[in-house]
């Protein structure tokens, strides 16, 4: 294994620990508890929930996977706060998009060649890649890792 494939194996391997993560504390924790805030005035489980399966959804079309399983979590989940009580999908329902679009993404990752990892990924212009290689596939997998995992410290307050 060369150095590229090690990092690559590295990252993805915190990515889906971080998934394992979130699934884990979604089984500790009961509907009551993912319905409360957790802080005062802070958002609510379903809705960190919903933010982080609509994030992982926006992944497809992102790294070229294709279009998006549930578009519209989207305006629910990342164009407006959870306060703007717009109309939330049962946390069943949401559960299970959480894990269909986790379980296709995988199957993705798992296709993707070394190489694949270190181009562009589809919000950066061609031209803008050329001067900035870093914004590739794999940086976004190192980005919605960081991202997952702070939601998720946030998720544990829900205990």
């Amino acid at each position: 294994m060369n150095q590229q494939e090690l990092a690559i194996k590295m990252i993805i391997a915190e990515w889906q620990k971080q998934n394992s993560r979130v699934d884990k504390l979604l089984e500790t924790l009961s509907d009551e508890q993912l319905s409360a805030e957790t802080a005062p005035g802070r958002n609510s489980g379903i809705y960190l929930l919903g933010h982080l399966t609509a994030v992982n959804d926006g992944l497809f079309p992102l790294l070229g996977f294709g279009e998006k399983l549930h578009p519209e979590l989207e305006n629910i989940f990342l164009t407006n706060p959870d306060k703007a009580d717009l109309p939330k999908p049962a946390l069943a329902e949401l559960k299970n998009y959480w894990k269909e679009i986790n379980v296709k993404l995988t199957q993705h990752i798992d296709s993707l060649q070394t190489d694949e990892w270190f181009t562009r990924h589809n919000s950066v212009s061609a031209e803008d890649f050329a001067k900035e290689p870093h914004r590739n596939k794999l940086n976004i997998i190192i980005n919605r890792t960081n991202h997952q995992s702070y939601h998720l410290g946030q998720m544990t307050y829900l205990k």
